[in-house]
């Protein structure tokens, strides 16, 4: 099938079964991805202006590395798969584009050269590429993940073997995958003397998407390393708080309702975006990408988001409670007539943040 995106249009193979199969990888339900990809590689060259080369480090189709090199980066496109690299070769030419194309393991091409911009976005869990990646990228590191069962806690064992870590199925799940695959991240740069810090991340649509800048030295790597720590919850009444720190120091039992409490982490305990940055993506979102106006309300609500490291659903405090669930915007001028932050999330329309614990919350809105 021929699918056009942006400025260009790619040959793709139709999957039969979201992708599963003998075919060369190709997902559609991810433009809004991929939209936002070629937005936020503007912003960052406007950021970083001597950013100039581009690594589709598991390109498939190489729709995105197609998509990077009509917007102008010197742009590169590895595939281990031979189909896959005669496609990317096709697409290119398609396009009337240059770019090198390799035949080649991923690692291989990232672990010999360096690149400014590496983009891993592969089929399931990045951590295969994590190691490569931030040994082979100067400035800004790109990454998919599509394995959101593990991340989110609803795979147990699976989450705890790729990201070496303990997630827990909350009803912030979406935004537990988010913290667990930002934190294997930081912890893997940190390794090699690097903070890795996100510019701008979501979680959309059964994938997490992050754009990590790195910045080179043993402290600033120590300092990322800072940012981690522990997600305490209790199942029971939803109450929840979080410590930072390696080991974890939970407390003996819930203080709202005196129930065992369960541990979560290490994982990522501040901002996923900057603020800033969302904001200077927004401007580079242009007609010709499908999913514009959805990609600007995204941004939109990213800029605004607390930086707290777990939200709530109001209709699932409100079913706890035993009370009505009232308007979104009446609910958050509550807490903040109260004295608390609020805020929307982009995890879905009845989620919010704030800096206001359960028992709290519970008394601020009520009727």
């Amino acid at each position: 099938m021929r699918v056009e995106e942006g400025q260009v249009t790619v040959e793709a193979p139709e999957q039969a079964d979201a992708g599963k199969g003998e075919n060369v990888f190709f997902n559609p339900v991810q433009e809004l991805n991929r939209d936002l990809t070629v937005a936020a590689l503007r912003a960052y060259r406007e950021r970083e202006p001597r950013a100039e080369s581009y690594l589709d480090a598991t390109a498939a189709t190489g729709v995105r590395g197609v998509r990077a090199a009509a917007d102008g980066w010197q742009a590169t496109l590895c595939d281990v798969d031979p189909e896959a690299v005669d496609l990317c070769e096709r697409n290119l030419e398609r396009n009337g584009l240059a770019a090198e194309v390799r035949h080649e393991d991923a690692n291989v091409t990232m672990h010999r050269d360096a690149f400014d911009v590496v983009d891993v976005d592969p089929f399931g869990t990045p951590i295969p590429f994590a190691d490569a990646a931030f040994r082979g990228t100067r400035d800004l590191v790109c990454v998919t993940a599509t394995d959101t069962a593990p991340l989110c806690g609803a795979h147990f064992e699976s989450g705890v073997r790729s990201y070496s870590a303990v997630p827990r199925n909350t009803e912030y799940h979406a935004e537990m995958g988010v913290r667990i695959l930002l934190g294997a991240m930081a912890r893997t740069a940190a390794r090699y003397d690097l903070a890795a810090r996100p510019l701008l991340t979501h979680a959309t649509k059964h994938y997490v998407r992050t754009y990590l800048e790195l910045d080179r030295g043993a402290g600033v790597a120590n300092d990322a390393i800072d940012e981690l720590g522990h997600v305490y919850h209790c199942q029971h009444c939803l109450w929840r708080d979080s410590d930072r720190g390696l080991l974890a120091d939970a407390p003996e039992a819930c203080p709202n309702c005196g129930r065992h409490l369960q541990t979560a982490g290490p994982l990522w305990l501040t901002r996923t975006c900057e603020p800033d940055f969302a904001e200077a993506v927004e401007p580079h979102l242009s007609e010709d990408m499908g999913t514009a106006a959805e990609a600007a309300n995204l941004l939109g609500t990213l800029a605004a988001e607390l930086p707290t490291p777990t939200h709530y659903d109001q209709h699932r405090l409100c079913k706890r409670w035993g009370r009505g669930a009232s308007s979104m915007d009446d609910f958050l001028e509550k807490l903040r007539a109260a004295g608390f932050e609020a805020s929307r999330t982009h995890y879905g329309g009845t989620t919010f943040k704030t800096d206001a614990d359960v028992a709290a919350i519970r008394d601020a809105t009520a009727e």
